[in-house]
This record gives structure tokens, sequence and C-alpha cells, in this order.
């Protein structure tokens, strides 16, 4: 998942256990946290929240692994991945959403392969016999 030698996921930057970072945060690769992250709005590549991370605050990436506690909302381009011991409280938006088994989630989910795709008129589009390959629409807005 995050190894130091893949360099799309490569870790550059951690919030230690003891530590607890407030503020605007905006970085290439991945992050780490062990410790906590306030703020309004986080963007990274790649995220990893550790059984012992906590983050409060909207979450923008590519890929996220949550173990910790995260509170606000997630958009992911690829995945999100909680993890057992995960404590979720916010909205989920990606193509893919693993969820072991014990991972506690309140939360509205939307599992479309964009973010630009509106799955609910895509089903209702096909639940009225309008054949639309994927059953997603695009979003114009």
């Amino acid at each position: 998942m995050f190894q130091k030698n893949n360099s799309s996921n490569e870790i550059n930057t951690i919030i230690g256990k003891n530590s607890c970072f407030k503020g605007v945060f905006s970085l290439k690769g991945a992050l780490k946290v062990e410790g906590c992250y306030e703020g309004e709005n986080l963007s990274v590549e790649s995220i990893f929240v550790t059984a012992s991370g906590k983050v409060k605050s909207n979450i923008k990436a590519n890929t996220v692994v949550a173990e910790g506690i995260i509170i606000g909302n997630i958009e992911a381009k690829n995945r999100v991945m909680l993890m057992p011991t995960s404590r979720i409280l916010g909205e989920i938006k990606t193509p893919e959403l693993i969820i072991q088994n014990g991972a506690i989630l309140e939360g509205l989910c939307v599992i479309a392969p964009t973010a630009t795709t509106n799955p609910k008129d895509g089903i209702f589009a096909l639940y009225n016999g309008n054949n639309n390959n994927s059953g997603v629409v695009k979003n114009n807005d």
C-alpha cells in the first residue's frame, strides 16, 4: 500500500504520534498521520491515517487508507480503504470503497467511476428503460 521505495506512494511527510498540526496543508506524495491534523481542507496524493492518527478535515487525495479517526468528507480519485480500527464521520466519494469488518462509518457514500458522474440519474435512467451502458450520467454542473 504505502512503501518507502514506491515513488507514487512514497511517504515523504509524517505527522508524528505526539504531534498536532493545525492549518492548511497541501503536498506532493504521501502523508502518514500518527498524531493529529486539523484544518478545513487537506490535499495530498495519498494519506495513511494510522490507528493512533486523528484527522478533522475534508480530504482530497488519490488514495486514502484509514486505521484511525477521520471527521470530515473524503474525496478520493482511486480508492478509500477503511481498516478494522477506523472510525469515520463524513461523506465518502470514490470509485472504490473497501470496508473491513470492524470499521465504523457514518455518512453518505457515493461510489462512482469519476467525480463528474451522477449515479442517481444514471440509475433512474436504467430503471426507466433508458439503456445507458455505464449506468451513470455525466454531471454538467
